[in-house]
């Protein structure tokens, strides 16, 4: 799964311990096999963390040389850009070294008004945040407030566009259309996708490097944030994370507590151990079925616009008859079943992709596939250039490959996807596939941080719609539970991914009172729903 948008490929989206020796008639014993890996691991974290100090520190008094940002880079003025130099191991803050590539518009408000920085991630992981300053450049009315007290600060996280990034397959190559119907009509397919699949992995070692893919992991993301906090000449950080972005929120919050002052996670990925990651696909497939359901009855309610059926059954009777024509011959030589997918998807995952996917749709059975076919092909020109969905897609798999360990039995795969696809055929297959990789990742898989509360971490406000399909909403509850103090705002009958970037004043208000103020509801707040898209 992956949790910030659709792409072409297909879509994607926890057990640290304690040493411990038995003592039996005033004898130690020797520690466990799992008491050894506990205490390696700790060892670990404890030498990460004195590394991430370390780099903090250098950070803090190099500062971040502020200049025009490259002209290929897109970002005119105001916008300036620069780089954050952080350890590629943090167990080594002496080894090598990469750049971070920052970015920022500074606030508009007095001096008076200014509150310091404010740091967004949107999600993947593989998403760029360097747009995120273009919101004050713009002047978007959801964020006019909060830019006259915060400069709006971007990144690219490791091995993403322009901060070292990684690679698992020619870019070419990963782009070329069409690709293989996702849901497998044999054992034939599904050993093609099988193959893939370590091919895959294989070239993620290849072509990245395996010193740094066992550093692609969320802790390190995290360590990552700390050190741009502490070049951007804050003592303490404040953060706005959307889809994955509030995993790296929750683990950042986890093993920095003390260094968050405000935190917005928006659109929730459940962060207990066991979920991640494989737990939390299986989960999505769930969800986006709900949610494609949801947009089939609205398409339904509105068919006097788009003419593809009064009924939820009869929309999902035309995507099947699309799926098989596609299937049969690709349309337009390039959009099979494959490409079809990466464009619906969008539905599910956002409302303002309701009316332009239906459109085509619509189109399409009115006897103009054009449409459909422009939007769905992929695009053959993202071949070159630091930010490429290749290069999207391969931090993706780096970091959710890493960051936790997967099941290697194919038959355990082959049996929970088989028995999800039967109820919940819209993602699950292509979600598998996405994810196997996995399967047999070729660095060592870590364990998931325990995220709780740590001393000095202030209330977090939390921002969840009730069907979301990427981060299904008992994420949200989870972290509740796990941040004391945190703040749940509910958006009730609502699905949208990404609530805090909707026109919704039960929500703006609140997002803007407590990046402003600090203030929270004395208790969880429930919202009505945004507006509902209208043809």
């Amino acid at each position: 799964m992956r949790f910030i948008r659709p792409r072409s490929r297909v879509t994607a989206f926890g057990s640290a311990g304690f040493a411990a020796a038995a003592l039996i008639a005033g004898a130690v014993m020797a520690p466990t096999a799992n008491a050894q890996t506990n205490q390696a691991a700790a060892h670990g974290q404890d030498s990460a963390a004195k590394g991430a100090a370390l780099a903090a520190a250098r950070a803090a008094k190099a500062g971040i040389d502020w200049q025009d940002c490259p002209a290929a880079w897109g970002f005119a003025k105001p916008v300036q850009c620069g780089w954050v130099t952080v350890p590629i191991d943090y167990t080594k803050p002496n080894g090598k070294k990469i750049k971070l590539a920052v970015d920022r518009a500074v606030s508009t408000g007095t001096a008076a008004e200014r509150q310091g920085a404010l740091v967004y991630n949107p999600g993947g992981p593989g998403g760029s945040g360097m747009r995120f300053p273009l919101r004050v450049t713009t002047k978007n009315p959801l964020w006019v407030n909060t830019s006259k007290a915060y400069d709006f600060v971007g990144f690219d996280p490791r091995g993403v566009g322009h901060s070292a990034p990684i690679s698992c397959i020619d870019p070419q190559e990963f782009v070329k259309a069409p690709k293989a119907d996702p849901v497998p009509d044999s054992t034939a397919d599904k050993n093609a996708q099988r193959k893939l699949a370590r091919e895959y992995a294989d070239g993620c070692a290849e072509r990245t490097g395996t010193a740094m893919l066992a550093q692609m992991t969320t802790p390190n993301t995290a360590r990552d944030l700390d050190v741009i906090r502490a070049a951007l000449g804050e003592k303490k950080l404040n953060y706005l994370g959307v889809s994955y972005g509030t995993y790296l929120g929750a683990v950042y919050g986890t093993l920095f507590p003390s260094h968050v002052r405000r935190m917005i996670v928006d659109s929730v990925v459940n962060p207990a151990r066991d979920n991640i990651w494989y737990e939390a696909n299986l989960g999505q497939d769930v969800a986006f079925e709900g949610r494609w359901k949801d947009w089939e009855d609205w398409v339904a309610k509105n068919d006097a616009a788009f003419h593809l059926g009064t009924t939820r059954d009869a929309v999902q009777a035309k995507w099947l008859q699309l799926r098989a024509t596609a299937k049969k011959s690709p349309l337009g030589g390039v959009v099979g079943p494959a490409e079809l997918l990466g464009f619906f998807q969008g539905a599910p995952y956002y409302d303002s992709s309701w009316v332009p996917v239906a459109t085509a749709f619509s189109k399409y059975f009115a006897g103009d596939p054009q449409p459909l076919i422009d939007a769905a092909s992929p695009d053959m020109s993202d071949t070159a250039g630091n930010i490429t969905s290749e290069n999207g897609n391969a931090v993706y798999t780096a970091v959710e490959c890493t960051d936790a360990k997967w099941p290697t039995s194919w038959a355990k795969w082959d049996k929970d996807n088989t028995a999800l696809n039967k109820k919940y055929p819209f993602l699950t297959w292509s979600n598998a596939w996405m994810n196997l990789p996995c399967a047999t990742w070729p660095v060592k898989q870590q364990s998931p941080v325990e995220v709780r509360t740590g001393k000095g971490l202030p209330p977090v406000l939390i921002v969840q719609s009730q069907r979301d399909a990427a981060t299904p909403y008992e994420g949200a509850v989870v972290l509740h539970q796990r941040f004391k103090g945190s703040r749940l705002i509910t958006e009730k009958d609502a699905g949208s991914h990404g609530v805090t970037g909707l026109v919704n004043p039960c929500i703006n208000s609140r997002v803007d009172a407590y990046f402003l103020t600090g203030k929270l509801d004395a208790a969880d707040v429930t919202c009505t729903p945004h507006a509902t898209p209208v043809p």
